[in-house]
C-alpha cells in the first residue's frame, strides 16, 4: 500500500496506530461487560437500566463524532483528536466516581463523546492515505489491531473481577486512555494539509454536510449500516444476559465466549482483505450482508426451536465472522467521493451506527433480556440491512461507476 504523496506515514505504523485509535469503542464496552450484571445488582438497578449505561456510552460516542469529525477536517486531524482522548482519560475517572446510576449515565455519555474522536478521526486519517480497493484492504487490516479490543477486553475484564469490582475497571480505561493520548502526540503526523481544509465557515461545513447527504450511494450504506449497528447492538447489549444468565455461563466463561466471536469477526475481515482485490469491494459488501442475514435466521430458528447454549454460541460466531466481511467493504463505499470530507463523511457514517443501535436495541429489551429477545432483534435489522443493500446500495454503487 502507498500512502497520498506528501504524508510519511507507512501502512504498518498506520495499521498500528488507527488501530488502537479505533479501538476506543470495545474497550469502553466490553472491558466491563463481564461485570454488567454485578454493576446493576450493586445500584440497585433493573437489566435495562444497566444495559443503559452501554446504551449511553453508545450515544455519545456517536453522537460526538458530528462534532470531532467536522472539527478535524477544519483544524485538521491531530488537535482535535488530542482534546478527545485526554477528555476520555478524564471522564473515565468521574464515571469511577459516579455515586448513583444516574450520575454514571451522564459520566458515560460525555465519555462517549470524547472518545468518538478516536473512532471517527482514524477513518478519517485512512482515507486520507488510502482509497479503493487498498482503502478496503487497509480498513481490513485495521481490524487486526482495533478487534484485539473484543477479545482482550473481555478476558482481561473477566480476571479483572477477580481483583476489583466495575469502578475499578473504568480506572483502568482511564489508564488507557492517557497511554493512547501518549501514543497520538508521538506517533501520528498530521495527514491533511492546510490547503485541504475548509475555512470553518457555516457555509463551507454546509456544503460538506449537502455534498454527502446529496450521496445516493453514501446514504444507502449508512441507512444499511445502522440497521447493521442495531443486530450488533442487540448482540452486544444482551449476550451477558443470556449467556450468563439463562444458559449459566460464569463471567469468565463468557469472556472466552466473546473473545472467541471477536476472532471470528477478525477471521472475517482479513478474508475480505484477500478476496477484494479480485471481487471488488460491492460484491464482498453484498455477499456480507447477505450472508450476515442468514446467521441470524439460524439463530432465530434454533432460538425457537430451543436449542442449548452450543447451537445459539456457533450462530452468534457465524454472525460475528460474516458481518467482519462486509463492514470494511461499506465504509470504503460510502467514503468512495468524499476525499475532501472525510470527517464529516466519517462523522454521519459513524453516528447511524453508533446511534440508532444503543437506542432500538434496550427497547426490545424491555421485557427482560432472552435469547429469544436477542434473536428477534438480530434477524429484524439484519433483514432490513440486506433489503436496503440490494435495492439501495447495488444500484447506487452501479450509476457511481465511471
Amino acid at each position: 500500500m502507498t500512502a497520498t504523496p506528501g504524508v510519511r506515514m507507512s501502512a504498518l505504523r498506520a495499521m498500528l496506530v488507527l488501530g488502537l485509535l479505533e479501538a476506543f469503542g470495545p474497550l469502553s464496552m466490553d472491558l466491563y461487560l463481564p461485570l454488567l450484571p454485578q454493576l446493576g445488582t450493586e445500584l440497585g438497578v433493573s437489566d435495562t437500566l444497566a444495559q443503559a449505561t452501554m446504551s449511553a456510552c453508545m450515544i455519545g460516542l456517536g453522537l460526538g463524532q458530528l462534532v470531532a469529525g467536522p472539527l478535524s477536517d477544519r483544524f485538521g486531524r491531530r488537535r482535535p483528536l488530542m482534546i478527545g482522548v485526554a477528555g476520555f482519560a478524564v471522564l473515565s475517572a468521574a464515571c469511577a466516581l459516579a455515586p448513583t446510576v444516574e450520575a454514571l449515565l451522564v459520566a458515560r455519555f460525555l465519555q462517549g463523546m470524547a472518545g468518538s474522536a478516536g473512532i471517527v478521526i482514524a477513518l478519517a486519517v485512512a482515507r486520507d492515505l488510502f482509497q479503493g480497493v487498498e482503502l478496503s484492504r487497509m480498513l481490513s487490516l485495521l481490524m487486526l489491531v482495533s478487534g484485539l479490543a473484543p477479545i482482550v477486553a473481555p478476558l482481561l475484564g473477566g480476571q479483572l473481577a477477580y481483583l476489583m469490582d466495575w469502578r475499578g475497571i473504568f480506572w483502568v480505561l482511564g489508564g488507557v486512555g492517557v497511554a493512547l493520548l501518549a501514543l497520538v502526540v508521538f506517533a501520528l503526523p498530521e495527514t491533511l494539509s492546510p490547503e485541504a481544509r475548509h475555512a470553518g465557515g457555516v457555509a463551507e461545513l454546509g456544503g460538506h454536510v449537502r455534498e454527502v447527504v446529496t450521496d445516493r450511494l453514501f446514504v444507502t450504506v449508512l441507512l444499511a449500516g445502522a440497521a447493521s449497528g442495531v443486530a450488533f447492538f442487540a448482540y452486544l447489549s444482551m449476550s451477558s444476559f443470556v449467556l450468563q444468565g439463562e444458559f449459566g455461563l460464569t463471567p469468565q466463561a463468557f469472556s472466552l465466549v466473546f473473545a472467541g466471536n471477536a476472532v471470528a469477526s477478525i477471521g472475517g475481515g482479513q478474508l475480505s482483505r484477500v478476496l477484494v482485490v479480485r471481487l471488488g469491494p460491492l460484491r464482498i459488501y453484498l455477499t456480507g450482508v447477505t450472508a450476515t442475514f442468514c446467521a441470524t435466521a439460524l439463530l432465530l430458528t434454533l432460538c425457537l426451536g430451543g436449542a442449548g447454549v452450543a447451537g445459539v454460541i456457533v450462530a452468534l460466531v457465524a454472525f460475528m465472522f460474516l458481518g467482519g466481511t462486509s463492514g470494511p467493504n461499506g465504509s470504503t463505499l460510502a467514503l468512495s467521493r468524499h476525499g475532501a470530507r472525510a470527517g464529516t463523511a466519517s462523522a454521519l457514517l459513524g453516528t447511524s451506527m453508533y446511534v440508532v443501535g444503543p437506542v432500538v436495541a434496550p427497547l426490545a429489551a424491555l421485557g427482560g433480556a432472552s435469547a429469544l429477545t436477542m434473536a428477534v432483534t438480530m434477524a429484524a435489522a439484519a433483514t432490513l440491512a440486506a433489503a436496503i443493500a440490494w435495492l439501495g446500495v447495488r444500484p447506487a454503487a452501479r450509476a457511481a461507476r465511471p
